[in-house]
Order: C-alpha cells, then structure tokens, then sequence
C-alpha cells in the first residue's frame, strides 16, 4: 500500500514566516508588506517583530492571513568582545491562537544558560506557541549550541535576508541534521526574515520573496493553517516545488517541479540521488537501514526546496 508522506491538495498556501516590519527594525508597514507580498502569490505572512507581538488580524481578507507572531533572543555576555563576534539564540513564537495578542516574556537569562533556554522554550509551548530555531550559522553557532535544545517545532534551514545581505551564510541543511540526529522529529523552514532596507538603500539586496513554505490545510482559516504547521504538513523551498513523496515497500516516489537534482538524505553516510535535465520525478529503492528520508530538489539556478524529515525507524 502506497504511503503518502507529503503531497500538495487543492488547497496550498505559500507563506513568509520570518518578517519584520517598522514597529521594530523594518523598513514597510504591515499593510505595505502585506501588500508586497500578495502581489508574488503569497497567502500568509507572520509578522515576526523583534520583541513585540502585535496583532494584525485587521489585515485578514479571503486570499491573506497574518500569523501573530514575534522574535525574541539571548546573546552572548563577553566583556570587551564586538557584538559581531557573539553568539546569539534567536527564536521566532508563532501564536496558534489568533487571540493571544500579548507580547510573551522575554529572554533574560544568560546565554550559556541552556537548561533556562529549554525552561524559557517549554513555557511558551505551554502558552500556546510553536517554537522555531533560526539561522544558526548567521547566529555563529554549531552543534554544541544548538545541539542541546529541546521543544522547537522547527529549525530555519534557509534564511534569505542572512544569504543575500550578510552572507552567505542564510543556508543551513548540515546543521538541520545535526539536530535531527541529536533532536529526532524536527521540521524545517525556509524564510525571508525581511527588513526591506534595500527600499531606502538601494546599494542593499532585496531581502523579500527568497525563502517561503507552502502549507497544506483545509482552507486559510487561522487555526487550520496552524494545525499544519504543528503537524509538519507543508515543505520549504527558494524555487522549486514538491508534489509528491510516497512510499510504497521499500520504493520511494518523489514528483516536483523540473529540477536537475533530486536527493534523498538518509542520516546515514549513504544518499540517493537522481540528476538530469528538467528531471521532475524519481524513484530509490530504500534499504531499509535509513534513519529518516529528506528530501532535496534542486533546479538549474542552485535554488533548493526541501522537505522536513520522515522516519522510518
């Protein structure tokens, strides 16, 4: 019997959910940014402001929703030391309620912290958030950071401001296994994290519209796009896109968009890989020793969309 472990419905939606606007350190309005955004074909932006949650419901109409959202953040306490040499935690807290308007505690405690850190993550799931773990490599952290943390939903394995205006280093896919080998079940996103300064430094790249997820749900009401995200049901992407992954037995079926090359990544030494041109399926024949399958689809201008990770032990 075959297993569908992802496949696009009717009702898919393309989604920001890394974005800043004037109420913290960026450059537009909500209402511009939502207008930008709906102009390329997105659905869904969560406003994720530094350390301020606004609601921004009186955006929604039929084709956009606007997630209530924020990111919050520890950096590291060297005396002496330039802060861009710290290293620091940032988290984007997704509301799952539209009604939780209240801006969540803050972090506070001390970087090295980690137990606080995990205590601080746990509390907001309580409250009601999901968790998401961004840029690590533009955060200057590696497997020793990160590797301990506990309680996000996801991780941001691509971040499009970090890649185009202060890297590139907005690419993270080795660190999102890492952590799936020390984390187990974790999904990943690909963002903006937008601040829009190339609108008044033209001399800056164009940080919008280079890291979406396209999210499955029965419609674009607010709890049914959450419940989607909660449960995994969307994948990432720069560029390309995915239809469909399935398992039937050992035979593993990928559908995307025309790529040149498609990967399945095992968390082991071994990988499956398919490339050609304009290649816009495949088919591996599993093991049955992989850990998990995630999946890698990469079209001509390097541009990647990837899944989350299935296990399969």
């Amino acid at each position: 019997m075959k297993k569908y472990l992802f496949q696009s419905n009717k009702n898919i939606y393309k989604a920001n959910l890394h974005c800043h606007t004037n109420i913290s350190d960026g450059e537009l309005t909500p209402q511009e940014v939502k207008e930008a955004y709906m102009a390329k074909g997105y659905s869904i932006v969560a406003f994720t402001d530094h350390n301020v949650l606004k609601k921004h419901s009186y955006l929604n109409e039929d084709g956009f929703l606007a997630i209530n959202s924020c990111e919050v953040d520890v950096t590291q306490n060297i005396p002496g030391q330039h802060w861009d040499n710290l290293k620091v935690y940032h988290f984007n807290l997704y509301a799952m309620d539209p009604d939780i308007q209240q801006t969540p505690t803050l972090m506070t405690m001390g970087y090295n912290d980690i137990d606080a850190i995990n205590m601080y993550i746990h509390d907001r799931v309580q409250e009601g958030f999901l968790v998401c773990y961004n840029h690590p490599a533009w955060s200057l952290q590696t497997y020793a950071d990160y590797s301990k943390l506990k309680g996000c939903f996801a991780m941001e394995i691509y971040n499009h401001s970090c890649q185009v205006t202060d890297g590139p280093d907005g690419y993270s896919p080795h660190a999102y296994d890492d952590m799936l080998m020390s984390h187990g079940k974790l999904f990943c996103v690909s963002a903006d994290d937008n601040h829009n300064t190339s609108v008044k430094n033209p001399e800056v790249s164009c940080d919008s519209f280079g890291g979406f997820v396209m999210i499955n749900s029965h419609s674009l009401k607010y709890s049914h796009i959450m419940d989607a995200l909660q449960k995994g049901d969307f994948y990432s992407s720069q560029g390309p896109e995915i239809y469909e992954i399935s398992l039937e037995g050992s035979k593993l079926t990928v559908k995307c968009s025309n790529v040149s090359h498609i990967i399945a990544y095992t968390g082991g030494r071994h990988f499956h890989v398919k490339k050609g041109k304009d290649i816009n399926q495949a088919e591996f024949s599993l093991s049955g020793n992989e850990r998990y399958v995630r999946i890698m689809c990469r079209d001509d201008n390097g541009l990647d969309a990837n899944s989350s990770a299935y296990w399969l032990t």
